[in-house]
């Protein structure tokens, strides 16, 4: 536990992280572990594996958000469960607005990725669940957008399994179905293995072509991503810049750019998203030199693992993530209202959010 004073934490930031607090009493000191499901300015709500503790923040004298834990042996990129690792995930791709409804994250940024415009409910909601999705759907609906949940597969025998089950169950019992062709595979790697598999035998760039590192997505970089075909809008800009940390790799020919891909930081993850390259230059393995690139940066930065996503129907891409260190962890589905069981969106939103999409790796 740090000795430092937890005097201006701003705990708001915190909620739906996994924290840790000293608090003082009047007779001992004692820990509280667990997620924080709620903060004001008056309580802490933490959820312990005993149940929730409120926290007087006034009484901490310590305190600091951890990784999530680990649910099986493994090694790290394999040790998360399924909800633990969303969760990280949704640090590196942090939707313009987010709003807590007890341990669901509701997610808005303009309609761009269905990733940052679906609610990921994961953990408790603090009500009951079929409350829960009526209050989803007002919360999307008041902002004009089509309400989308992000319903991942849980995993055997985990302790978040029964939950992510009892979520989805909601969703479905409300009359939520999958959006068709949405779904994706979430694949993880060792960072350091992936970074050296893709500095193996056949793995340089073609003569002529350079690979350039940079902090923020230039001109050049922006004209080479697409989102479905199309030029990214600017939320857009804002979600490629929205974690933590981020670096934007591009590949050149003689100044043109013709391979990017965005690498991020959080929570000691390394991500791996908006990975395209142009159609002349595909099969020239321009591909393993982007991921070998990006897990190289995350290595150096003491990220131990590394995730991505893929649309579940890109066969192509899948091989090559694995040809490169990737292992598939879970796959997610994303669900919406039929149109008989809640209200159609207004016009202003009936560009609903489109399927992940999965070129190389989708956001």
């Amino acid at each position: 536990m740090p000795s430092q004073t937890p005097r201006g934490t701003p705990w708001p930031e915190l909620v739906g992280r996994r924290i840790v607090v000293r608090v003082r009493s009047e007779t001992r000191m004692y820990d509280v572990l667990g997620d924080l499901l709620e903060a004001t300015e008056d309580r802490l709500r933490v959820l312990t594996r005993r149940g929730e503790v409120d926290v007087d923040p006034a009484a901490i004298v310590a305190g600091h958000p951890v990784p999530p834990p680990p649910v099986r042996a493994a090694p790290p990129h394999r040790a998360l469960s399924v909800g633990s690792l969303e969760l990280v995930m949704a640090k590196h791709w942090q939707a313009t607005e987010q709003d807590w409804l007890g341990g669901w994250l509701l997610r808005a940024s303009g309609g761009f990725t269905n990733r940052a415009n679906s609610v990921l409910a994961v953990g408790e909601p603090g009500m009951p669940m079929d409350v829960a999705v009526l209050e989803v759907v007002d919360w999307y609906t008041e902002r004009g957008l089509r309400p989308i949940a992000a319903a991942p597969d849980p995993g055997l025998d985990e302790d978040d399994t029964e939950q992510l089950l009892a979520a989805a169950g909601a969703f479905q019992a409300a009359g939520w179905r999958p959006i068709e062709g949405a779904g994706a595979l979430v694949m993880t790697g060792a960072t350091g293995e992936v970074r050296g598999a893709g500095r193996g035998a056949g793995r340089s760039l073609p003569a002529g072509l350079v690979l350039q590192l940079h902090d923020h997505p230039d001109a050049a970089w922006m004209d080479q991503y697409h989102y479905k075909g199309q030029a990214v809008p600017e939320h857009g800009v804002r979600l490629l810049n929205s974690a933590p940390e981020q670096i934007f790799a591009a590949i050149e020919d003689a100044g043109r750019v013709v391979g990017v891909a965005r690498g991020s930081l959080a929570e000691r993850w390394t991500g791996l998203t908006a990975m395209e390259v142009d159609p002349q230059y595909r099969r020239q393995g321009l591909a393993s030199v982007l991921i070998a690139a990006i897990a190289e940066w995350g290595w150096r930065h003491r990220a131990s693992s590394i995730q991505l996503q893929v649309g579940e129907t890109n066969e192509t891409a899948r091989l090559l993530y694995e040809s490169a260190g990737f292992e598939p962890h879970h796959r997610y589905a994303y669900l919406t209202p039929t149109p008989t069981s809640t209200p159609a969106p207004t016009p202003a939103s009936a560009a609903a959010p489109a399927p992940a999409h999965g070129h190389r790796s989708s956001p």
